[in-house]
Order: C-alpha cells, then structure tokens, then sequence
C-alpha cells in the first residue's frame, strides 16, 4: 500500500498505459491503477520493482476513494465505445473539481462532446495526444494536453517530468481549450501518414529503380538520418533493413504483407482538412495508398487482366530509369517532407481560427522535436519560422524553408518522372511536386471548371477584369 493518497490514477494497463505508469513511477508519484480485466492488473503489479508506488485497485470505487481531491484519473484505453463506457462507469463517482484525462486516439469531435458534458458539471476533461508508442510512454513521450487551462495546471508537474525532454524542455505544452489536444495529434499522425508513405516510395526507387540490396538501403539511411533528413522514422527504417529473419535465412523486412493498416486518423485528418477547405494531397494520398495495399486480390486479378507493373515490366539487368540517382532519391524526400509539414500546420492554422484554439505553433513545433514519431532536424526550423510569424498561413512563404524546397524542385521531378518512367508508383512525390507547382502558379485552369459550373447549374463566377459576380446563358 502506498503511505500517502496518490497523485494521479491510470485506468488501462495494455501497452502505453502500463508504460505511462512505470514512467510515472520511476519520476516519484503514487499511481492508483485499474484495469477492466482484474488478472492484467495482477500481473502488472507483480513484475514491479521496489520503491515503485503503484496501488493496484480491482473497482473504480476503490480507485477513486485512492485519490485526493481534486482527483486526477487518467483513460488510456482504446478511441470510441470504450472510452464512453469508462466514463459512463465514472460518472457517478466523480465530483466536481475533479479531473479527467483522456491520453488515447479519441476523435476531436468525441472530445468536444465529452467535455461539454462533463464541463457542465464542473469536472475539468482533459483530451491528450500522446506520441511515442512503446518507447515513448516509458520513456519520455511527446505530450498534446487540451481543455481547461486550470485543468491543465493541476496535472502540468506530472505531464513536465513524464514527457519527453529536447534542450533540457518538456515536450508538452497547454494548447488550448476543448478539443485542442487530440486535434493537434490527429494532424500529427495525418502528417506521419505523409511522411511514412514518401519514405516508402523513396524505398522503391532505390529498390526497384536503382537495384540497391538491404544492406546498402540501410546503409543509405542510416546516412541520410545523419543530415538534413535526421528523423525517428528514417532512423527505425535503416534498423528496418538491418533486421535478419530468425526463421528463415533471409532479411525480415521482404517477408512481410505489403498490406499497411491504419487506426483512422488519417482518414478524420483529411476529412477535417476538407471540412477547412485547406489542401492536404500527402496525407489524402497515403490513406489512399494504404487502402490500395488492402486490395490484394483485386491488384492481382488486375495484372492478370492488364500484364504486370512495376519493376517486374523491365527486363531483368537494365538501366536504371534516366536522371535516377541516390542523391536524387534523398532531395526529392527532403523537398516531399517540408511539403508534407507543410500542409499540416497549413491545416492547424486554419484549424485554431475556425474551432477557437488560439494555438501557438512555434509550441507545436517545439513539443514534436522530442519523444513523438515525426520528430525530425527540420522541426527546428519550423519553430523558427513560427517564431518569426505566429499567423504564417503557409510554411513555404518563409524564406527559409521555401527557399529549400524550391532548390530541390528539380530533383522531385526528376525522382517523379523517373518512377513514372519504370512504373514504380510514386503518388506522394507526384502530390508534393503538383501542391508546390499549384501553389507557386499565377494561373490555374479552374477558370474553367467554374465557367463548366455556372454552365451546367448556374453557379456563378467573377472576372479578372472587374469587380462582381456574373452569369451567363452559355446555351443562348
């Protein structure tokens, strides 16, 4: 038993609230856990070291009664129904002043939902995006917190000495009221659906255009992670390549279903992006991607139908595709990436107008350069650019980083028209070269699409020449 109440409670211990927990513990507070299923918690308790105050509770009347007011609690338990059904088994326990947090995957719009209703009591619900899988619970995670502010105050030493620390700063910064939190980690993971899809395709030309073998890919990035490119993801993919089988002779990395799951939000980040009317085409295009690797069947039944794609089209010991090189390869990621960070904090900016964050994205920047999965060398000069201008509508209005990436245009379309060439699909470098030409352009042939428009339903359309709005009887 612990000797004094504890400091915080954790409900569900699966992976990254068990990590949490010990992360907690190991940073000196008492943590009162529960578990649905009494014989996890059982166990999880069981392989604790001395001196670590974790009280193990086998109801949520016990937990609570573990708790000095106000009384923090902590869900980490799956997005959706599960959370609903622990809150609803809390609601009558909890009082007012006390504090609920939600560390999982929630939808925004469920966050929302969830903290006017128990705001109108008086309970302070926190929605927290956490990021850093496994690791980063354990060991120091990025940390997302939005709700009320005093809220966040009463739980901000626990956050600050869990998080992740990056130039000896906690990651975890207040973002705003109500959903603000679980927004910014749903844009966060929308960005790392972008991310992850270009560094695949970067994959296929070395692979499938340049014939380079798992040694030398992980070779190659584990020399791009050491410069401009420096990631978390490009660190795990040079590891990725590294990795024997251990039942078979070979490498681990050829053995695995090119089949990508998702958890979904990627899918809400780009239908909130569509809802704002900002263009995010890299993250559309890799959740689009990943439902295309689901289609295993129907791509088979496809090259039966239509002759085989891809590398396998070109004679065994050819050249490889015109203008392709590795150097090439890692511009064409590094223009993609900035693109990619690109549209999403475009989608956050506009985000924080329209639902009322206020947030402040030299502080999303800075959160994410430690502990989270898209850390990476450019979010300093994200913050940097934000520092500068707070309001930035777009990052590749800045100088910096648009100067950047307009000296790499040559090698994305290059890279582009490379993998079109040996049909190895590059839809996200294609994506990243079409939003930076679409948005650099003084001329776009929507003019047609609209005088189509205001053929067809009589919508409407302004002129170049003079101020107003105009139809015309194209038929007459």
């Amino acid at each position: 038993m612990n000797a004094k109440p504890n400091d915080i409670a954790m409900i569900g211990l699966g992976t990254m609230g068990r990590n949490l927990v010990l992360n907690m513990a190991d940073k000196g507070f008492a943590v009162a856990v529960f578990n649905r299923t009494g014989s996890v918690t059982d166990e999880f308790v069981s392989g604790l070291r001395s001196g670590q105050r974790v009280l193990p509770c086998y109801s949520l009347e016990e937990l609570l009664a573990a708790l000095e007011p106000p009384r923090r609690v902590m869900l980490m338990v799956d997005a959706g129904k599960a959370v609903d059904a622990v809150l609803a088994g809390l609601d009558p326990l909890l009082q007012k002043g006390d504090i609920v947090i939600d560390g999982g995957n929630s939808y925004f719009k469920d966050t929302e939902r969830r903290s006017a209703a128990l705001g109108a009591r008086g309970i302070g619900y926190l929605g927290v995006g956490i990021s850093g899988g496994e690791s980063g619970a354990r060991h120091g995670p990025s940390m997302m917190p939005g709700g009320p502010r005093d809220a966040y105050d009463a739980v901000r030493p626990i956050f600050e000495a869990v998080a992740a620390k990056t130039d000896g700063v906690s990651c975890v910064a207040y973002l705003g009221p109500g959903s603000a939190g679980h927004y910014v980690k749903m844009v966060h993971n929308g960005i790392e659906y972008g991310l992850m899809q270009l560094i695949a395709e970067s994959y296929a030309l070395l692979k499938q255009g340049l014939g380079l073998d798992n040694d030398r890919l992980a070779q190659v990035y584990a020399e791009w992670q050491s410069g401009e490119l420096e990631s978390y993801l490009l660190e795990i993919t040079a590891a990725i390549f590294r990795r024997r089988d251990d039942k078979t002779p070979g490498f681990l990395v050829d053995l695995i279903l090119g089949e990508a799951g998702q958890l979904g939000t990627g899918m809400w980040t780009s239908q909130s992006a569509m809802d704002l009317h900002v263009p995010v085409p890299n993250i559309d295009i890799a959740v689009s991607m990943r439902n295309l690797s689901a289609l295993d069947d129907e791509r088979a039944a496809a090259r039966q139908v239509l002759g085989s794609g891809g590398a396998e089209a070109r004679p065994a010991g050819g050249s490889p595709p015109a203008g392709l090189s590795v150097d090439t390869v890692r511009d064409a990621l590094f223009a993609g990436t900035i693109i990619t960070y690109v549209q999403g904090f475009a989608q956050l900016q506009h985000a924080s107008a329209s639902q009322g964050y206020d947030l402040v994205l030299h502080d999303v920047a800075s959160i994410w350069r430690g502990g989270c999965i898209i850390r990476s060398a450019l979010l300093r000069d994200i913050r940097a650019a934000f520092e500068r201008q707070p309001r930035l509508p777009n990052l590749l209005l800045d100088p910096a980083l648009g100067g950047q990436v307009a000296a790499r245009r040559a090698a994305l379309a290059a890279a582009a028209g490379a993998g079109m060439a040996a049909r190895i699909p590059v839809p996200g470098l294609l994506t990243a070269l079409a939003y930076l030409d679409g948005y650099l352009s003084d001329w776009l042939p929507t003019n047609l699409i609209q005088a189509q428009r205001d053929f067809f339903g009589a919508h409407t359309y302004r002129r170049v020449d003079r101020e107003g709005i105009f139809h015309t009887d194209w038929s007459s």
